[in-house]
């Protein structure tokens, strides 16, 4: 027998990276976003989602779900945004991570949250519930975002004053952006609703789409229209499903990567 014959197969490569916590922040008892080394071969579009999990525990199989990657495709690092379920099986786990924990990401981004998804138009409403928002913090901080639209309307609807994660971000801070800065000063609107506190956009974001107050809060005409509206939905199944059909109403068709449309929404997982 021969030493090649007595040789070990070689080790099967492991289909996730294991990378490095390096910070976290708890924006409220229920949500919270954390930042981890990105590797230096990993690749993806504005608006993708990946697996991102912890090991199993007593040598079970690691538990993983999609997220959204909420850090632009240049970013040095890579965010994310998340819910915190006391009884979840990642999430009640992942809650308690700190800097310099390991966690493990899948290789391969997807998605059809992305601007190559969406045929050309003047106007880009990124609309989201909850941590649907994740994926308009990337897309909002991708250069090829301005250059495609004139204008990028942020929607965020959440229940309490408190949810609006990232509310000052996007109404001041991204205009420092050394990337973006300028543009998303000169085209970026953002638009938050709360459905369960008094604010100055109360209500669901498609009850005010119904009623035309969306429109008339930021002067534009009423409706959406294919010719000019191009948008992306993220979020709860249930806004998904009715703006989804709103649009349907206008005139507008769903695109995918493979035929790019007129709005797209995320089928992969619910935020």
């Amino acid at each position: 027998m021969t030493d090649a014959a007595l040789s070990p197969p070689p080790a099967k490569a492991s289909p996730f990276h294991e990378l490095e916590v390096l910070s976290v922040h708890h924006w409220t008892e229920q949500l919270f976003s954390f930042r981890i080394r990105r590797p230096e071969d990993f690749r993806f579009r504005s608006g993708e989602f990946v697996m991102i999990g912890l090991p199993g525990e007593d040598g079970a199989k690691p538990v993983l779900r999609a997220y959204s990657i909420a850090s632009p495709n240049w970013d040095e690092e890579l965010e994310f945004f998340s819910i915190k379920v006391a009884d979840g099986p990642l999430t009640s786990r992942l809650q308690k991570i700190q800097p310099g924990d390991t966690v493990l990401m899948g290789k391969k981004p997807t998605g059809t949250l992305v601007l190559d998804a969406l045929t050309g138009g003047e106007r880009l409403w990124l609309i989201g519930t909850g941590t649907g928002l994740a994926p308009w913090l990337s897309v909002a901080r991708d250069p090829d975002t301005y250059s495609r639209f004139g204008q990028v309307i942020v929607c965020h609807t959440v229940r309490n004053v408190a949810d609006l994660a990232y509310r000052d971000f996007f109404a001041h801070g991204i205009h420092d952006d050394p990337l973006i800065g300028d543009e998303a000063k000169a085209q970026l609107t953002y638009y938050p609703t709360v459905t369960r506190e008094r604010f100055e956009t109360p209500g669901r974001i498609t009850d005010r789409i119904k009623s035309g107050d969306l429109f008339a809060d930021l002067q534009l005409p009423i409706g959406f229209s294919p010719n000019s509206d191009r948008v992306m939905l993220c979020g709860s199944m249930a806004m998904i499903k009715e703006t989804g059909e709103l649009l349907e109403t206008y005139g507008m068709k769903e695109g995918s990567n493979a035929e790019p449309g007129d709005y797209v929404l995320e089928r992969a997982f619910v935020g």
